[in-house]
């Protein structure tokens, strides 16, 4: 097959997004890319967590795949495995998917679920507030959560002097920065095993006797080279980051970051898009001026930015007021008051930053649109923004299009509102469907047909 223009495009635009990643010490992060050696034959069978909302009966056994696996096969579906595995990203799936937390219910993939694109898989969550509760029920954050998928792509916080503006990290404010573990997706993989409205483990200790007591604990044995150990401070310290470098490994496989949707598909010569999804790429790359912030292939810029995004009223981080932790404090002592601040609420926690807090204050991460649309079926719904305000793509799509014209509800934070790169953009009702047409195109797993 001819190489289309769409091809010649995506190689351009590829070659110059790896440099911006060498310019940010960050091009060996792209060798997962390549390829890797496993140890999971190609026929291997591979857990996933199940939801309220798609309870299956399994009666067959996966152990075999999964030797060191001590996870109850009721709360696990089985499906094909397509990628090997080196025992390193091995190891950091046990962790990803196991119940490592206090009470002993909650794992990585309860608010990072595949099937989804390793975000938010709970249908009545994601109809409402879009923010997930931890391990203790009763307890939620302030956000929704973020894909992990493509997350180890992101470079070590920094600040470009040339953008004027702050790049990489990782979570929607960039506190999980890589400047602990040289990877922001491992530092950002640590957080919430000792988050208490996550999985509200006591200590770095309390996690690590858990993995010592797993089946997969011979695994850590062969990645590490030395059993799990926690006697000492160093012991604990050195053993914590191990489990966010090996879930950061597993983050960084191919199994995660797949690059197999259409577009891709497309982009290779290997199918083609439809009038609609054509015509909504034109308008990605063109009218639409979506690839200021989301540019290919990766359709992140790693940047900070305020859009305006309004309150997300169901957010239950607001009736957080009268939820304590252990030592009677409240989760969010300002209630209904409490105002989202993003990237500028953690700068003000670093005392170099501090003073560039305010003229950040309303930013979140730029995500990737790679598997924004990602559904395990056709009516599933998603949340979408940093609260989950946006329930479809197509909403998202109308806001960027008629922010500016319309009465929209006033954004959450008002200042540092960008007002350059989103405007009236004048997309028709056709064009706004053929961009939400074009968007769906990035969800990983496409099998063109014969």
């Amino acid at each position: 097959m001819p190489i289309s223009n769409h091809h010649k495009h995506y190689n351009v635009m590829c070659l110059q997004q790896l440099q911006h990643l060498k310019s940010s010490l960050f091009a060996l992060t792209i060798i997962v890319l390549c390829g890797c050696n496993g140890t999971i034959p190609k026929d291997a069978t591979v857990n996933l967590p199940l939801h309220a909302y798609e309870v299956e009966e399994i009666s067959y056994s996966y152990s075999k795949f999964f030797p060191y696996s001590n996870m109850d096969v009721k709360s696990a579906r089985v499906t094909k495995q397509e990628f090997n595995l080196t025992p390193k990203e091995e190891l950091g799936k046990y962790l990803f998917f196991d119940n490592i937390a206090s009470p002993d219910n909650m794992s990585c993939a309860e608010c990072h679920a595949p099937e989804v694109g390793f975000t938010g898989p709970d249908v009545e969550i994601n109809i409402h507030g879009g923010v997930y509760h931890g391990a203790v029920s009763q307890r939620f954050g302030n956000r929704k959560p973020p894909s992990a998928a493509y997350a180890t792509l992101s470079p070590v916080f920094y600040y470009d002097d040339e953008q004027g503006s702050f790049i990489g990290g990782n979570f929607w404010d960039g506190r999980a920065t890589g400047e602990l573990l040289e990877n922001p997706a491992a530092d950002q993989a640590l957080g919430p095993f000792l988050n208490p409205v996550e999985q509200n483990n006591a200590s770095k200790e309390s996690v690590l006797k858990q993995v010592a007591k797993a089946k997969y604990a011979k695994l850590w044995e062969e990645v590490w080279g030395e059993p799990i150990r926690f006697e000492t401070p160093m012991d604990i310290d050195k053993n914590f980051d191990r489990i966010g470098l090996a879930i950061a490994a597993y983050e960084g496989s191919e199994e995660v970051n797949q690059f197999s949707s259409k577009y891709d598909k497309v982009m290779a010569g290997e199918a083609r898009f439809t009038e609609d999804e054509d015509l909504g790429y034109d308008l990605f790359i063109g009218k639409g001026a979506c690839t200021e912030c989301h540019p290919e292939p990766l359709f992140t810029n790693f940047a900070y930015e305020n859009l305006g995004i309004p309150k997300n009223p169901d957010n239950p981080f607001y009736a957080m007021d009268n939820v304590y932790l252990d030592d009677g404090t409240a989760i969010n002592p300002e209630g209904s008051a409490w105002v989202d601040k993003g990237l500028g609420g953690f700068l003000e926690t670093r005392p170099e930053w501090a003073d560039m807090a305010a003229e950040n204050y309303g930013k979140h991460k730029v995500p990737t649109l790679r598997n924004v649309g990602k559904a395990n079926s056709d009516d599933f719904p998603k949340a979408f923004m940093h609260n989950g305000v946006f329930k479809s793509l197509a909403e998202v799509v109308h806001f960027y299009n008629t922010r500016d014209i319309k009465e929209w509800p006033a954004p959450e934070v008002e200042e540092n509102v960008n007002t350059i790169l989103i405007e009236n953009l004048e997309l028709t009702q056709r064009e706004e469907a053929a961009l939400v047409a074009f968007l769906m195109t990035l969800s990983d797993g496409y099998v063109p047909e014969k």
